[in-house]
């Protein structure tokens, strides 16, 4: 166990996506600075699939305590998953183009420029308001949560599911599942 910002045992919900944050920003360099469209392929999915993985466990978890503790919380919500909604549009058409595509890499940039924008917008202001009207143990016992959905989240894009926190609980399971399986088919590189 490790000691978080607010000195509990244990890694916090707003270290855990902040590590997040960081990670799918260097495999989405790490797509820019690799010429083998087969090596772009699969740092393409392996992005996707934490991207799919983080935002599922924000939707299930964090977004229900930034409408419950957040001033202006629900409309926050809104916003995020909307933003959610777009970086999901933009994962589902880098996946139907090949690498080798000059799109492949217009939509890689996309998809980075939406995340910074994400990524930033939840660093500079939400999560300091979680930190602020949220005990340590919560955020601590919120990443701890968010940890199992990640392992249990969707791999893929799915543009037509709905972004919310009942779906992600009880039909989300299953399209993970199925996901991953299709992962393993067709040996896409997940992470």
């Amino acid at each position: 166990m490790t000691e978080n910002y607010s000195g509990q045992a244990g890694t916090d919900v707003i270290d855990i996506l902040t590590t997040d944050h960081k990670e799918m920003l260097e495999l989405l360099g790490q797509i820019e600075g690799t010429p083998d469209t087969g090596q772009r392929k699969d740092l393409a999915d392996t992005v996707i699939a934490e991207v799919m993985r983080h935002a599922v466990a924000e939707e299930m978890y964090v977004y229900p305590a930034i409408k419950e503790h957040v001033p202006n919380g629900p409309e926050v919500v809104k916003h995020d998953k909307q933003e959610h909604e777009e970086i999901v549009q933009v994962m589902k058409q880098m996946e139907d183009v090949d690498a080798a595509d000059p799109r492949f890499m217009e939509l890689v940039r996309q998809l980075e420029a939406q995340l910074r924008h994400h990524a930033s917008d939840e660093e500079s202001n939400q999560f300091p308001q979680l930190r602020a009207h949220i005990p340590g143990e919560k955020l601590v016992d919120m990443g701890e949560k968010v940890e199992k959905a990640k392992k249990l989240a969707p791999t893929r894009p799915h543009p037509h599911a709905p972004h919310s926190e009942l779906f992600h609980k009880t039909v989300g399971p299953g399209v993970g599942m199925v996901d991953r399986l299709l992962d393993k088919l067709k040996g896409r590189h997940t992470g």
